[in-house]
Formats: structure tokens, sequence, C-alpha cells
């Protein structure tokens, strides 16, 4: 037996979990599944891997061909091949996520009503596609606190409002200000640029830029943010 047809073919996906912050609220881009099966539901960004690629190279080109988005960081989260995940057949798919600001990027494509739709407001999807969004959300929860992704929200200077308003966003819950601004402050990564907000609301604030550069120091011993 010839060695190329020893093993059986199995069919190999990725899909694309986008996660976006925009106007203190998260979305999630999606897209309407053009499968007759789940007419009019909406489903995540997904395609077969070909067979010259690697999975992080399929995930790029997928989110490349559905979105026209370029130079967005992808992380891989987990495997899903449940024998019965897809009406098609046995399929085995990757999931990838990211985070990033809407304002930064602009869709190139709208084909099958392509946009951005509010995380709370999900509750159908086709395919396993919820199953997939509901452990990529718990993932995003988690690396949050975990790493300073919400920084890379935020514009260079920002407020501790601001700041406050991503976590509970992301994290879908109301934060103490007081322990929040207690926390933060406390990590020594902050650094006051003794400006204040302009053209708002509310009481104006303190601004503040991230400590990069401190931030790299402590990398190796930083161990969350735990709300």
């Amino acid at each position: 037996m010839e060695l190329v047809n020893a093993y059986p073919k199995l069919p190999l996906t990725v899909d694309c979990v986008i996660f976006g912050f925009d106007e203190n609220s998260l979305k999630v881009l999606l897209i309407k599944s053009d499968l007759e099966l789940y007419s009019g539901k909406l489903s995540l960004l997904g395609d077969i891997v070909n067979a010259n690629e690697d999975l992080n190279k399929a995930a790029n080109r997928v989110l490349y061909e559905r979105t026209g988005l370029k130079k967005v960081y992808l992380e891989q989260v987990h495997t899903f091949s449940k024998p019965d995940r897809h009406p098609g057949g046995r399929v085995v798919t990757t999931a990838y996520a990211s985070l990033l600001n809407i304002k930064h990027y602009a869709l190139a494509i709208s084909t099958n009503e392509l946009n951005w739709h509010p995380v709370s407001l999900i509750r159908e999807m086709a395919f396993d596609h919820m199953e997939i969004f509901d452990y990529a959300y718990k993932w995003l929860q988690k690396r949050i606190q975990e790493h300073p992704l919400a920084m890379n929200l935020l514009p260079e200077k920002f407020s501790l409002r601001a700041l406050q308003n991503v976590y509970e966003a992301i994290l879908d819950t109301k934060l103490d200000r007081r322990n929040f601004r207690k926390k933060f402050a406390s990590m020594g990564l902050l650094i006051d640029t003794n400006e204040i907000e302009v053209d708002v609301t509310h009481r104006p604030g303190k601004l503040y830029r991230f400590d990069y550069e401190q931030y790299k120091l402590r990398k190796k011993n930083w161990v969350g943010i735990d709300f």
C-alpha cells in the first residue's frame, strides 16, 4: 500500500472569532450563512484549509478573503472535532480569535451581510458556531485578565474611566470604581501625563499612558489582574 493512501482524508477548516470594541461595547464580526440548511442564520468567518497551508496561514487568508482586513493578530484558541458538528460529514475545525478596536479597522467587504454584532445579543448561530463563540468569549475574558490587552483598544492617552469601561464591556460585569483604580495604581504601570480630559460630558479625569517599558521588564513575573 502506498503511504499517501494509507491515511483517511479528513476535511480541516479554520474559524475566526473576531471581537471588536466600539463605543464601550464588545462586538463580534459575523456573516450570514450561505448554506440553505442555515438560511438567515449568522456564522463565524471560516473555510477549508488548503493543502499547501498551515493553520495560521489559512486563518489569515480566510479573514482577508472574508473581510479585507490585514495585519490582524490571530491567536489559536481551540480545536473542535465532534463527529456530527458539520451537516456535510466529519469536519475538524480550529478556532482563532482576536480583539481589536473597530475604529481602527474598516471592513472592505460586505458580502453576505458581514457586520459587527453586539456580543450580548448573540443567541443562535449556524453549525456549532455558538459553541465555538462561547468558548472563544470565555478565552477572551480570561486572557484580558492575564495580559494588558485592553491597552491596545485605547488611545495613547486615556482616563481610568475609559480603561474601566473596556474591562466592564469584555468581562460583562460592573466593577467597583475604587477597587479598580487601586489595583492599577498598585501595579505602577500607568504614567500620569499631568493632563485631563477635554470636551467630555462628565467630570474630566486625569489622562494616563501605559508604561510598556516597565511592563516588558516585569513581564516574566506578571500575574495578571484578578477582578
